[in-house]
C-alpha cells in the first residue's frame, strides 16, 4: 500500500474516447504512485495511417494489431505482478471499435467473428488480469473535437467529424453497461494537471476508495 492507499500490485486502466486525455492522466498517476505505464503503440503502428484513409480496407488489420499489442501488455502486467497504469483497455477495442466497424459495414461479419473468437480465447488465459478499477474520462463532445485539433495529428484532423460523433456516443453507451470491473467516472474538468496538479487529489481519493472497497469484498467472498 502506497501513501495514497493504492496497493502496489494494483492495475488501473484509463478509458475514454480519442483525445480525452488518457495518456496525460496515465503519466500523472504513474508518477504519483510510482507505477509502471502501459501505452498504446501508436507511433510504430503500421496500419494507423492506412486505416484513416480507408476504414473498410484496414479496420480488421488495425484491430488485430491492437489486440495483439494489448494482449502482450496484459501478459507483461501479469508477469510483473501488477503496479501498472494502463492507457486504454482491451475491452474498448472489442466492444467499441471492432463492433462499430462491424455494424457500419467497414468490417465484414466473418472478420468480426474471427476477431471476437480470438479476443474470447485471450480472456480465458491466466495472463489476463482484470483491472482493479477502470477510470472513465468524460467530457462534452465539443471538448473532444477541440482536443483532437490541439493534438495536431493530421490523420485525425482530416477524419470526417461524424466518425468522432459516433465514437463519442458509443463510449457513452458502452460505459453505462460496462461491468467487467469497478468504474470511477471522472469529468476532465474536475482537475487541471498543468495549472493545479493538486486538483488530482480528489480523483485519487475516489480511486483508492473503490479499490480498497472491492478488495475487501473479494477477500470476504474468497
Amino acid at each position: 500500500m502506497n501513501n495514497y492507499g493504492i496497493p502496489q500490485d494494483a492495475i488501473i486502466t484509463i478509458a475514454g474516447t480519442v483525445g480525452v486525455g488518457k495518456s496525460t492522466l496515465t503519466k500523472a498517476l504513474a508518477e504519483r504512485f510510482n507505477f509502471r505505464t502501459s501505452f498504446e503503440n501508436v507511433d510504430h503502428n503500421p496500419y494507423l495511417d492506412k486505416f484513416y484513409s480507408d476504414f473498410e480496407r484496414w479496420s480488421f488489420h488495425l484491430q488485430i494489431y491492437f489486440l495483439a499489442e494489448r494482449f502482450k501488455e496484459q501478459k507483461r502486467m501479469f508477469e510483473y505482478g501488477g503496479g501498472f497504469i494502463q492507457d486504454r483497455s482491451i475491452y474498448e477495442d472489442v466492444d467499441i471499435f471492432a463492433k462499430m466497424h462491424q455494424e457500419q459495414g467497414t468490417m465484414s461479419p466473418e472478420d468480426f467473428e474471427t476477431y471476437s473468437e480470438l479476443f474470447n480465447a485471450m480472456v480465458m488465459t491466466p495472463y489476463f488480469p482484470k483491472p482493479d478499477v477502470l477510470i472513465y474520462l468524460e467530457c462534452d463532445y465539443d471538448d473532444v473535437i477541440r482536443r483532437i485539433q490541439q493534438r495536431g495529428r493530421q490523420m485525425e484532423i482530416e477524419t470526417d467529424p461524424t466518425y468522432w460523433k459516433k465514437l463519442y456516443q458509443r463510449y457513452e453507451d458502452w460505459i453505462s453497461e460496462f461491468n467487467a470491473c469497478p468504474v470511477v467516472r471522472v469529468n476532465i474538468n474536475e482537475y487541471d494537471l498543468h495549472e493545479d496538479p493538486e486538483s488530482l487529489n480528489p480523483v485519487i481519493d475516489k480511486i483508492s476508495h473503490i479499490i480498497q472497497t472491492y478488495r475487501k469484498v473479494d477477500q470476504r467472498q474468497s
